[in-house]
């Protein structure tokens, strides 16, 4: 175990992280000791047996595939010491059923709507249409790129990348990096709000810092309240920042494989971004009981 240990730390995680694995780690050798099989040469089979037996516990699929993310890790470490060769965990796992999140979701023609729709004219207040331009701007990308509170609130204009049409994504501690594309339009508007309105938005609130949306509080909600309450008016349907991002990426899963929606969304797990599929989804046992039998 302390090999194993030593291999974790080398692979830079935290020694809560650490900590967390070897815990769930323990569990399984519990179990593999019970039904007398050796745990470092598990077969697929006997696995999913085990997965048979977190699934009677009661556990939810993202526990199960948090417990099988660290057996999976366990074998990449025997792997690396020469004690076996393959990794009979590498390619499961539970998948979960639909969620809540796919509720009143908008099509892609009601999203470009959103951001259409937006007006930033005839406005006489000057900060009033500065901060429409930069809710506009905000509003593209949450419909065009899918970003949220957290993303949106990180961005700084060192990340923008205007001359090749593209934005890099900050990571945080939900979502991985990532740099995307934006529209063409989202680049002229993104070109006005800095060149422009930015420096208003600057001036009103005497702060200069290099935040691409600055805000004198740490409330970033402050801003996408009032960006909701107005997409509102242009669509009823519109309830929140997560309904719409949830829109965006059942729209990219139509388009695009899901390895690379889970990139786009910056997910860390790929059950982050099944849960997004409009199809019934089957859970594992189901799958097993249809194309791997245990008898």
């Amino acid at each position: 175990m302390s090999d194993y240990k030593t291999y974790l730390e080398k692979e830079r995680y935290s020694q809560s992280t650490v900590s967390r694995y070897i815990y769930r780690l323990k569990d399984y050798e519990t179990w593999c000791n019970k039904k007398r099989i050796e745990s470092t040469q598990i077969d697929y089979k006997n696995l999913l047996q085990y997965i048979k037996y977190l699934q009677s516990k009661s556990w939810k699929a993202e526990s199960i595939n948090n417990q099988i993310r660290s057996v999976k890790l366990y074998f990449n470490y025997l792997n690396e010491s020469y004690i076996r060769l393959d990794n009979p965990a590498e390619d499961i796992i539970v998948k979960r059923e639909k969620t809540k999140v796919l509720r009143n979701l908008l099509s892609s023609d009601e999203l470009e709507d959103l951001y259409y729709s937006y007006e930033t004219q005839n406005i006489n207040d000057l900060y009033f249409t500065a901060t429409a331009k930069r809710n506009k701007v905000i509003t593209g990308l949450i419909v065009y790129q899918a970003l949220n509170s957290k993303t949106l609130a990180k961005l700084e204009l060192e990340h923008l990348q205007l001359y090749k049409g593209k934005i890099y994504v900050p990571s945080t501690k939900k979502s991985n990096s990532r740099t995307l594309e934006l529209k063409s339009w989202q680049v002229i508007e993104l070109l006005e709000y800095i060149n422009e309105y930015r420096p208003k938005i600057q001036k009103h609130l005497n702060l200069y810092n290099n935040n691409l949306f600055p805000l004198n509080s740490n409330q970033f909600n402050n801003i996408l309240n009032a960006v909701t309450k107005k997409l509102k008016q242009t669509n009823y349907k519109v309830r929140n920042v997560s309904q719409l991002r949830a829109s965006v990426i059942t729209v990219w899963l139509d388009k695009y494989n899901i390895r690379e929606v889970q990139d786009m969304c910056g997910h860390k797990y790929i059950g982050s971004t099944e849960k997004y599929q409009q199809d019934n989804l089957e859970n594992l046992m189901e799958a097993i009981n249809n194309f791997h039998p245990i008898n």
